[in-house]
């Protein structure tokens, strides 16, 4: 009789455990679906969210459906794109997808002249001793190694470039922001030194710098080109909002920066625009920061594809993508390890 108490009584246990984990199974479904369905809001939307929810209620959306909806996105399975057709063909090898930005007002300086670097080109600001804006593209192919990164030069053309050491013990990163990587891997040695010429440069806090932003690079780069094709970016710097220079060298602290990322796949173009505050978190989550074209135009005071017909250009800068670009199947990977790196 003693026996088959104790049978009983660790089939009960084992029953009980089952149970148990079903429970924590679909408690964890409905947390990662719920999640998703918040992160999949506009930020001003979450923001206000965060403020109005309890911490208890928001925290646990955030830490479940960030991460789900970074693959599910990438898989092709959640979220929308601003996509729409045009029947033209997208200009290949050009550094523009369709003309330079121009300033329409501020923030943007004045005095935004324009630096060709063969492969990109700087639109440098001497009165912030930063670029405002840079564009490049990059090809799908890689033909380089990356090799030994060179170190950070002065630029003896542009006499108000900062020194390679203006930035030191500043606080701040030497940013990019035409990428090495991108560059060195399509172009070549000499294409990737003028990446590290100051006038490439702006400051960036370090959180920012090796986080979101070099997400951003790495899905360009490595995942994006290898799905769409040929891709064209402009990055940049929102200028100071208080007037914040790194101390003695009258070097502008951006209050943020921006990536505007386009592809045309077939007779279909794919526009994506994220901003980043200095302060965003070393963990953040890049599709956090997704924008419409006309909202970053608001807020940077130029005119981004200014030679796109109003046909196109009207719908596809007013709509806002709910997620960063799938990538093929066999990159979901290479995309989850990279925060790992």
């Amino acid at each position: 009789m003693g026996r088959k108490k104790r049978k009983g009584k660790a089939s009960s246990w084992r029953r009980a455990a089952a149970i148990a984990g079903l429970a924590a199974v679909a408690l964890l479904a409905v947390l990662v679906a719920a999640g998703e369905w918040f992160v999949h809001h506009p930020p001003s939307w979450i923001a206000e969210k965060r403020a109005a929810w309890p911490k208890i209620l928001t925290a646990p959306l955030l830490w479940a459906g960030n991460p789900a909806a970074d693959v599910t996105d990438g898989l092709g399975l959640t979220g929308h794109d601003a996509v729409y057709e045009y029947d033209e063909e997208a200009p290949a090898g050009s550094v523009f997808f369709a003309g330079e930005p121009r300033r329409v007002g501020e923030p943007a300086p004045t005095d935004i002249r324009i630096l060709k670097r063969g492969e990109f080109v700087i639109g440098w600001s001497d009165s912030l001793r930063h670029p405002v804006w840079c564009a490049y593209h990059v090809v799908k192919e890689a033909k380089h190694d990356d090799g030994q990164r060179p170190g950070f030069t002065a630029d003896r053309s542009v006499p108000a470039a900062p020194k390679p050491g203006d930035y030191t013990k500043s606080g701040y990163d030497r940013g990019h922001m035409v990428p090495n990587h991108a560059i060195i891997s399509r172009y070549g040695e000499a294409a990737r030194r003028l990446t590290f010429m100051m006038t490439n440069i702006a400051p960036q806090s370090p959180a920012l710098n090796r986080g979101v932003w070099r997400d951003i690079e790495h899905r360009i780069a490595d995942l994006w080109t290898a799905r769409y094709g040929e891709i064209w970016v402009v990055v940049g710097c929102i200028p100071s909002r208080d007037g914040q220079k790194i101390t003695g060298t009258g070097v502008d602290v951006p209050s943020a920066f921006y990536q505007l990322i386009v592809a045309q796949e077939g007779l279909d173009i794919r526009m994506l625009a994220v901003e980043f505050p200095q302060s965003v978190e070393w963990d953040g989550w890049a599709a956090r920061h997704i924008l419409t074209v006309n909202e970053l135009e608001a807020i940077t005071g130029l005119d981004f594809n200014p030679e796109l017909p109003d046909f196109i250009q009207r719908p596809i800068e007013a709509e806002r993508p709910t997620r960063l670009w799938p990538v093929r199947f066999r990159d979901i990977f290479s995309q989850i390890l990279f925060r790992f790196n």
